[in-house]
């Protein structure tokens, strides 16, 4: 079996979103997999669209995600370059090409004419498509002389070269993941090929070179599905059939069920941002107040149990319902898209991201906190599914478990609480030393300081109480420093006069306590609390609030033997004569 040779291949036009983190993931696990070759394609003929800083970000979220790349334009390879545009040169000629084979032409068509041409079949009710059933009505080479057409070419007329697809067939693939997939031809448009310019579309660049780089299997997402049927035709026009690769079209990634974060107590928030937005794309709405609509748009949320049902667009509907429908339909429903971090809270991401404009900053997963593999674990399940219980896996354990028969039709919803479990999980178990190490400099970035230690520690008695990291240092912060506030509510609740004396001489036993191990301690305090006969809270709880600050929080009996005897009683002393001020006051 041949080994496989897979590509990432992003466009430098901002950030990289989620959706294609979990492409690049798919291909470098099914590459792995099977021993073969994980490559990264900088698809920048675009050069409208490209965006500086965008290739480097694609890069460093590839390395923080821990996907090594086989063959990419930093580390080159047999097959470069590995930038589009780096490769301008050779696109030309494929171009042509197309056209002295039969399977291209020349279009000399202006912007005006074909803008003449789709209001003359819109006036018929008909929707304008350059393909099989209109070309022949329109200015090019099929329809004009040779004589023209060198004419044209001769006086370096602007022209852009189309694939001539072909009338009344049906292209169809077998898709690893869809099963048998065709499309008619009469509805695919000739799409161009070679701009005015003499820059190739996405199209023409993508199957020449997967080609020369020997692609085995193209893995994308499904958004390109509707595109396959012309790189089919594309691989059939160049006489590369035998080469042309496997495909697999991944689900798309939906938004969250709404349900999952609307309710009554945020459904005003929400109502507002939509607000907000829902004028931004009708600024001319005039048939309702702003308050009306806001009315509108808060008693749809409302009933967040049958939104789809509330959405849905009836006969009787009114322009501005409708209008309001339809946004929030797009709003709330489809594909994840880069908004709907800002959206809803959440990081659509890998890593922050500048843009130019304000509204063009986004967040990211790493800077949110999350562990790369926690987040490469919840990517790999919007999906796929190993058809075991297993859910949390080494980068190791995921190559030997993927497989693209296992991957589903149907959208994956993104779900961020379970992205927070999977980061929970992977602080769980994680090793103490090296959460240590992550903590060192969030604890240092609070002015405190720790040796290894005590971090190792506080790393193993919290990463079971902490979704990110980064909670610990604040949850945490009385083992790093003195200054700290207490929960007076608490306090002055738990805080018993009567038994006072008895917390006072546990105070003189634990100072003359030689063992201060968690275990023994455990012994002393509640062999006391028998003996005397008091309640476990009378006891327990003044005594936590009075070392830490706060009436909830790992085993006491680990934080008193952490902070060690000298400070507990010292904090013990200062803490009863605090609570017993509140009393009095």
């Amino acid at each position: 079996m041949q080994k496989p040779r897979v590509r990432f291949a992003p466009s430098p036009t901002g950030a990289l979103h989620i959706g294609g983190v979990r492409t690049a993931l798919y291909n470098y696990l099914y590459a792995k997999k099977l021993g073969g070759t994980f490559i990264l394609r900088i698809e920048d003929t675009d050069q409208t669209r490209y965006v500086p800083g965008a290739e480097d970000y694609i890069t460093e979220a590839l390395a923080w995600c821990g996907l090594e790349l086989d063959e990419s334009p930093a580390k080159g390879g047999d097959y470069g370059p590995y930038r589009q545009s780096e490769r301008k040169d050779m696109y030309g000629d494929f171009g042509h090409q197309l056209v002295r084979n039969g399977w291209g032409y020349y279009a000399f068509d202006t912007a005006e004419e074909l803008d003449a041409k789709r209001e003359e079949m819109e006036a018929k009710g008909e929707k304008f498509s350059y393909n099989a059933l209109t070309r022949n009505s329109l200015r090019n080479s099929l329809t004009m002389s040779d004589a023209e057409v060198k004419e044209l070419l001769d006086a370096n007329a602007d022209f852009t070269i189309r694939l001539k697809c072909p009338a009344d067939e049906i292209v169809s693939i077998n898709d690893i993941v869809r099963g048998k997939v065709e499309f008619q031809s009469n509805l695919l448009d000739d799409k161009v090929m070679l701009k005015s310019d003499g820059m190739p579309t996405y199209h023409l660049a993508n199957v020449v070179d997967d080609y020369h780089m020997k692609i085995t299997h193209v893995i994308r997402g499904e958004e390109w599905l509707p595109s396959t049927g012309h790189h089919v035709l594309l691989y059939r026009a160049f006489g590369w059939e035998n080469s042309m690769p496997q495909f697999a079209h991944l689900p798309l990634i939906l938004k969250p069920a709404p349900s999952s974060y609307l309710n009554n107590k945020n459904v005003d928030i929400y109502t507002d941002k939509f607000l907000e937005e829902f004028f931004k794309k009708h600024s001319d709405f005039t048939l309702k107040t702003k308050d009306q609509v806001r009315q509108a748009i808060r008693g749809i949320l409302l009933d967040k149990d049958n939104l789809s049902a509330r959405l849905q667009i009836k006969p009787k509907d009114k322009e501005d319902k409708i209008a309001i429908k339809g946004f929030l339909k797009s709003t709330l429903f489809g594909k994840l898209s880069k908004r709907d971090g800002d959206r809803l809270g959440f990081p659509v991401f890998p890593l922050a991201w500048q843009g130019e404009k304000p509204e063009d900053a986004f967040t990211g997963f790493r800077e949110v906190g999350f562990d790369p593999m926690a987040m490469i674990n919840f990517l790999a399940f919007l999906g796929w599914n190993p058809g075991t219980e297993q859910e949390i896996f080494s980068l190791e354990q995921l190559v030997e478990a993927f497989s693209l028969e296992r991957i589903g039709k149907s959208g994956a919803r993104f779900d961020y609480e379970k992205a927070k479990w999977f980061n929970q999980q992977y602080l769980i178990h994680g090793n103490n030393a090296d959460l240590a190490s992550q903590l060192k400099p969030l604890v240092a970035s609070e002015g405190w300081s720790a040796d290894d230690a005590t971090l190792e520690k506080v790393a193993e008695l919290y990463k079971q109480r902490a979704t990110f990291i980064g909670d610990i240092p604040q949850a945490a912060s009385y083992f790093f420093t003195d200054d700290f506030n207490y929960d007076e509510k608490n306090a002055k609740k738990k805080w018993k006069e009567k038994n006072a004396e008895k917390n006072h001489e546990l105070v003189g036993i634990l100072a003359d306590t030689e063992d201060f191990s968690a275990d023994n301690l455990e012994k002393v305090i509640k062999g006391f609390i028998e003996e005397n006969e008091l309640g476990f809270g009378d006891v327990m709880a003044p005594l936590r609030i009075a070392v830490s600050g706060v009436g909830g929080g790992p085993s006491l009996f680990e934080i008193l033997a952490l902070l060690g005897k000298e400070k507990s009683v010292g904090r013990l002393k200062k803490g009863y004569a605090h609570f017993e001020a509140l009393k009095n006051a």
